[in-house]
């Protein structure tokens, strides 16, 4: 299970045995599904955006979502569908810190 102290985990792409996630789209869909929860709540036209809590990006080569823990404290159900997606497809968790992009 992710520690309490975790801000964020990173979901990623791939398989507790070794293997890469399919769909390769998954990252995608599931921060898509997740879009209407966000700091302020659904507004309209926000299914067009990805929610600041969970975000698909690529790691190392790797489709990763990072998922904020403020989505656990303001949605604690789409918190538990977050993670309960990546144990029912065997999928690695890594709790760890997004740092920005150091400016240029």
């Amino acid at each position: 299970m992710v520690s309490p102290e975790a801000k964020e985990v990173f979901i990623q792409g791939i398989t507790l045995e070794g293997r890469t996630f399919r769909p390769s789209d998954w990252a995608e869909r599931l921060a898509g599904v997740m879009s209407q929860f966000r700091p302020g709540g659904s507004v309209p036209g926000s299914h067009l955006s990805y929610s600041p809590w969970c975000v698909p990006t690529n790691i190392n080569g790797v489709k990763c979502v990072v998922v904020n823990r403020d989505l656990q404290e303001h949605e604690p159900m789409a918190w538990d569908f977050v993670l309960n997606f990546a144990k029912d497809n065997s999928l690695q968790i890594v709790e760890a810190c997004l740092l920005p992009d150091p400016k240029a």
